[in-house]
């Protein structure tokens, strides 16, 4: 079993089973499966997000693997990728309780505790009107440079998010933002993969998606070559050249997943 407690959990379950008592927790259901359930809950006046994992069963874990999928066991995954973020200074949630038992992976038991992260909003919802509305060119292109650093850093940190759209990308809004003073935290990281080295593929996946989410908010062929050079940290140059296969696929990619989604919307 493992089992991490902090405040104000650790006083708030002291000498009762936290597995029962996270079960217990009360407050706005945001996803109900029956492996997996997700809610915000107050304590003490302050918001946090609870994530809790049961056994998905070796059927279901069979099916994905099937589909060429890779299953979400627990709440592991997104507890070890928080950790390795925090380690190289990426920002992202702070877990306050953390827990596992069971060696089967079928039938396990885990949960993980975050802290809200607000005032925020997504980069999604910052950004819906922007084609309409532009924003100011510094603060766009201060936006780009920092989510290509999250992410290259992100992925030199040898972590891939396997969700990695724009609206996982929460701007703080406490203080007024500006292209000089602003925060960005990537969040919902329970898909996460956490090695030591990311491979090639994993990392082509969360830069499609990537794309993919940014296609309807206007951004320019410089927009992208901005976020390139942040992300690989090299010159363009360079960049146009070794990555040129990439960069092809990328497109591609982008615009298979866009035209997926308008044909998914006719239908609606």
């Amino acid at each position: 079993m493992k089992l991490m407690l902090a405040e104000p959990f650790k006083s708030l379950w002291a000498g009762r089973d936290p597995f029962a008592e996270v079960e217990g927790l009360q407050g706005e259901v945001y996803r109900e499966l029956e492996a997996r359930r997700t809610l915000r809950t107050e304590v003490n006046g302050n918001g946090f997000f609870v994530k809790i994992h049961r056994g998905i069963g070796w059927g279901e874990i069979f099916k994905n693997l099937l589909t060429a999928k890779l299953p979400v066991l627990g709440a592991g995954q997104e507890w070890k990728a928080i950790q390795r973020l925090q380690e190289v200074g990426v920002p992202t949630m702070t877990a306050v309780a953390y827990g596992e038992k069971g060696s089967n992976p079928a039938d396990q038991h885990s949960f993980i505790v975050t802290e809200e992260l607000a005032p925020t909003v997504s980069l999604e919802d910052f950004s819906i009107n922007w084609i309409k509305q532009p924003p100011e060119p510094k603060l766009k292109r201060a936006l780009i440079a920092e989510v290509a650093r999250m992410t290259g850093m992100m992925h030199r940190a040898g972590v891939n998010h396997r969700d990695c759209y724009i609206c996982h990308f929460l701007l703080h809004t406490d203080k007024p933002v500006t292209p000089e003073d602003f925060k960005l935290s990537v969040i919902d990281l329970h898909r996460a993969q956490t090695r030591p080295q990311i491979t090639r593929r994993w990392r082509n996946k969360d830069l499609a998606a990537l794309y993919f989410s940014a296609l309807d908010i206007g951004l320019t062929r410089r927009d992208k070559l901005r976020f390139l050079k942040g992300y690989f940290q090299q010159p363009l140059r360079q960049i146009l050249s070794e990555e040129a296969a990439l960069l092809s696929w990328l497109e591609g990619k982008a615009n298979k997943l866009y035209e997926r989604k308008q044909r998914y919307g006719d239908a609606l």
